[in-house]
């Protein structure tokens, strides 16, 4: 392998790694953010959220996706990058898009806080319309860079921007609790810290460009049409996959409030519910991450593999599947059993513990519909998983509109498992016909599944007896850090022991070689 491509290499494993660690603190911050503004507090940030996440998603994964691949394919084709037949062009239908969504949003910000049930919010979603307009100077930057292969940049900058925004939004969390001011400021200091981050961001990438700008090429011009086509399906499409509980949250955000107050609540009842039942998405992001990133690390270059060994495809696709399967179904169970723990941990009281049980089902559904998006769309299917993902919106729309009326919070933890089964059902559905020689459920060891949970939620359940209730906060940290800890390793312990793993999956997990022992050792 050459120098350049080990760079790349490099690069894009930083870049693997930069977004690992922006949706761990993406889903951490929120913690402090809840303890600091209450639940209240907390519903507010959450009705902005998925707004500014839209806007973080399409200028970190969708657009750059489209233009890295568009000059990708210009070079390839001899035609190259020029800033009259590419940067202008490009940058311009950007503009167009976003200031169009820039508008609508902002012009109907009062028309949607009344839908959503809170008028109050109005500032707010005006405020998280501006942040759609700096989208077009990071997606085109980052575009340009990854296109020439440089991961480095998009890396740098996405940290740069999580941290600033992660910051804004806690200072203001702690400005907010320790003074008068209205508590709905913390809707527009989300906003604010989002568009801060991106001015950060901004800041990065221009140095890098120009520290190592990319050669400007005078060639014929390129049809707009072509242009428009990459922008509209590729770079919205691709940024699908990276939205999907953004998307059902952002049905939550619509829907749940009136629907809680059609149950029988009051408005700040419901607000306070909101907030309550927001407490599940940090820990289902959590969750998600864990169990769809190490089996997605087992897929290197899917697109390329789909062209050169289709065995060798078929392979890593089933394991990725099957990995995905062993730990999403880790990560749901535990956090289940030790959930009144947890939330008494992170949000300070047992509030909405039985229904959030129901809710973190969606960490097992959601990997697995995330880890079979994300290998349908390394072999092409960028649409047809965008699709889905749609549907699944409409499908958590409606389950919130014909449920939460009649079951309060319940039914929004009903509706949201609904909306992800029927999205890792479409996906592997999907992905089964695209490649008929798979057969992942074939290839679960369910003995060693069985004997894994049941050996794991028997020490939870267990330790919960003999310690009993734990009043400290600091106590319940050093009981919830053990026992999760403990329950863990002996989960994927028994899965090891039990032949579940293979080695070259082992060799990936921290403290391989002891891992690679147990799976040889014998009784």
């Amino acid at each position: 392998m050459d120098e350049k491509n080990t760079d790349v290499m490099k690069g894009a494993l930083l870049l693997t790694l930069a977004g690992l660690a922006g949706k761990v603190l993406s889903a951490g911050y929120r913690i402090p953010l809840q303890n600091l503004t209450g639940d209240v507090g907390f519903y507010i940030y959450q009705q902005v959220y998925p707004l500014l996440g839209i806007v973080i998603t399409l200028s970190l994964y969708g657009f750059p996706s489209a233009i890295s691949k568009m000059a990708v394919e210009l070079n390839a084709r001899d035609k190259g990058v020029s800033f009259r037949y590419f940067y202008f062009p490009v940058f311009l239908l950007l503009f167009f898009i976003t200031t169009g969504i820039f508008l609508l949003l902002f012009f109907n910000a009062g028309k949607l806080a009344m839908m959503v049930g809170d008028t109050y919010l109005t500032e707010t979603y005006k405020l998280a319309a501006f942040a759609f307009l700096l989208i077009p100077f990071t997606a085109l930057l980052r575009g340009v860079l990854q296109g020439t292969g440089r991961m480095k940049p998009t890396a740098y900058s996405q940290i740069g921007e999580q941290f600033i925004r992660v910051i804004l939004i806690i200072t203001a969390a702690i400005w907010i609790s320790g003074c008068t001011a209205s508590i709905y400021l913390i809707g527009n200091a989300a906003a604010i810290a989002s568009m801060a981050g991106a001015v950060v961001a901004i800041v990065i990438l221009v140095w890098f460009f120009v520290r190592n700008r990319p050669p400007l090429l005078q060639r014929p011009p390129i049809s707009w049409r072509y242009y428009i086509h990459m922008l509209l399906t590729l770079g919205i499409a691709a940024a699908m996959n990276h939205m999907v509980l953004i998307i059902i949250q952002l049905a939550d955000t619509i829907t749940l409030v009136p629907g809680l107050r059609a149950f029988g609540m009051t408005k700040l009842e419901a607000m306070t519910t909101k907030g309550i039942f927001d407490r599940g998405q940090p820990l289902i992001q959590l969750g998600t991450v864990l169990g769809s990133s190490f089996a997605l690390s087992l897929l290197p270059a899917v697109s390329e593999q789909a062209v050169k060994d289709k065995n060798t495809l078929h392979h890593s696709v089933q394991r990725a599947l099957v990995v995905s399967l062993y730990l999403a179904a880790g990560a749901t169970a535990g956090l289940i059993a030790i959930f009144p723990e947890v939330n008494r941990l992170l949000f300070q009281s047992d509030a909405g513990t039985g229904n959030l049980r129901v809710l973190v089902i969606a960490i097992f559904l959601s990997s697995l519909g995330i880890t079979a998006a994300s290998i349908l769309q390394g072999l092409g299917y960028v649409k047809r998983t965008a699709l889905f993902i749609i549907v699944a919106f409409f499908v958590k729309w409606l389950g919130n509109t014909v449920l939460v009326p009649y079951m309060g919070m319940a039914g929004g933890a009903t509706a949201t498992v609904i909306s992800l089964a029927c999205l890792a059902m479409m996906m592997l559905v999907t992905l089964k016909h695209k490649l008929p020689q798979l057969a992942p459920a074939k290839q679960v060891n369910w003995y060693a599944l069985f004997v894994a949970l049941t050996g794991m939620i028997a020490f939870l359940i267990g330790m919960d007896w003999l310690v009993g209730p734990v009043i400290s906060r600091t106590g319940l940290l050093l009981y919830v850090l053990f026992i999760s800890a403990t329950g863990g390793v002996i989960y994927l312990l028994l899965l090891v022991r039990l032949q579940a793993f293979r080695e070259t999956e082992l060799s990936m997990l921290p403290f391989a070689r002891l891992w690679i022992q147990l799976h040889k050792a014998r009784d």
